[in-house]
């Protein structure tokens, strides 16, 4: 990630007041038992965010290993195996969803994930469809915190 985001992110995400939306950075240990967990490859972007907040909140939730206390349990990896549990043998987005890890969660409950060329994708789970939001993690962060 620019290093210019990054120094916005820290000076955001670092202020005392905002110390519940900060997590835990993220160990290379917990990194490549993850990865070898969902047989994927986090994105260098994906990993360089998690190894400095963990999971935290930059215009848009991102689980890491340990989250900011405002932010939930969940982690990549619990997401994305219970997202790959419920969706069904032959639909369009299975294929997807088993090269790809989850990132967030949205209101409606329809996971955000990295698919394996970096884009960052909406599985809408009432209607099966797809949407690119983001041709990379960078460009999520950097549109969702430019708000910020």
């Amino acid at each position: 990630m620019n290093e210019e985001l990054m120094e916005r992110l820290k000076a955001f995400l670092f202020r005392e007041d905002n110390s519940t939306l900060v997590g835990s950075p993220a160990s290379q240990e917990e990194i490549i038992q993850a990865q070898e967990r969902l047989n994927v490859r986090f994105h260098a972007d994906y990993v360089h965010f998690i190894q400095t907040f963990g999971g935290a909140y930059a215009g848009v939730e991102v689980k890491g290993f340990s989250n900011g206390s405002s932010l939930g349990k969940e982690t990549v990896v619990s997401l994305t195996l219970g997202f790959r549990e419920q969706v069904e043998e032959g639909e369009p987005a299975e294929e997807i969803l088993r090269s790809s890890y989850v990132i967030s969660i949205d209101g409606a409950g329809d996971p955000i994930m990295i698919n394996p060329e970096g884009q960052v994708l909406m599985y809408y789970h009432d209607t099966g469809e797809l949407e690119t939001l983001a041709d990379s993690f960078e460009a999520l962060i950097e549109d969702c915190f430019s708000e910020w």
